[in-house]
């Protein structure tokens, strides 16, 4: 497990357990799936959307309104695109931290890291850990993001909940996913598109099953309303839901 960034390296190993058994036998499946993914996670995510998921999480930083000397924290960071564009906003006088529990997939934002050359990039740091369980005290972060991971974790309400902890009273969290669309026929292209487009394309990387969970975790998830329902439960005092990418995705900002 990497070390943890802020100073944070005495707290115990237990902050990374999950609560229930039910929980660890889904959160290790979802581990696994994506430890097997990572190799060809960017590749895939550049070819799926034509390169536009660059745009939509440039945004979503930009959003989260991170800025120069700040203290960041990257979710379920995968890769770490959005971390990087993080330390970018932060600055080498900032810090940003990247946390997912694909240990590939931090081995592979780890190598990025130092194959770049900013100065900013040498602030962050790398850990292994659960969402549900954030190793850090409270008020910790000026800015929080969370691409593509929330609609994944095994307990939305505490995860949310964790994350309102560790920022800090005024700061924001800004959430990327694919929009659940109350609209029939948005949701329609949506499946559509995933079933002959996406789990298509991911079978030429032999990936056909792994990609397949991609329609179902959407039916699965919440609604921008349900979203912005959601923050103000576990504690946000404001929360807005954005429709991006013609509908297809969507970003909630909630502020503590």
């Amino acid at each position: 497990m990497a070390s943890l960034p802020f100073g944070f390296s005495s707290l115990p190993r237990s902050s990374f357990r999950p609560t229930r058994n039910l929980k660890i036998r889904f959160s290790a499946d979802r581990q696994a799936l994506f430890n097997r993914i990572a190799p060809v996670y960017d590749n895939l995510n550049d070819l799926l959307s034509l390169g536009q998921h660059r745009i939509w999480k440039r945004m979503a930083v930009s959003w989260s309104g991170a800025k120069e000397g700040d203290d960041v924290l990257d979710i379920c960071c995968g890769s770490g695109d959005l971390t990087f564009l993080l330390s970018e906003r932060v600055g080498p006088h900032g810090k940003a931290a990247g946390l997912d529990f694909s240990n590939e997939q931090l081995l592979i934002a780890s190598t990025r890291q130092k194959l770049r050359s900013k100065a900013c990039y040498k602030n962050i740091k790398w850990m292994e850990g659960n969402a549900l369980d954030l190793p850090f005290p409270d008020s910790s972060f000026d800015a929080v993001t969370i691409g593509y991971g929330l609609r994944n974790v095994v307990d939305r309400h505490r995860a949310m909940a964790e994350i309102c902890r560790v920022l800090k009273p005024g700061s924001t969290v800004s959430v990327l996913d694919f929009n659940k669309s109350i609209n029939p026929l948005s949701t329609t292209i949506q499946e559509s598109m995933i079933d002959n487009i996406v789990v298509t394309v991911a079978s030429g990387y032999g990936l056909e099953n792994e990609y397949k969970y991609l329609k179902s975790s959407i039916k699965d998830f919440l609604t921008g309303n349900e979203l912005e329902k959601l923050a103000l439960e576990v504690g946000f005092s404001t929360a807005k839901h954005f429709e991006i990418g013609f509908g297809f995705m969507g970003n909630l900002l909630a502020t503590r």
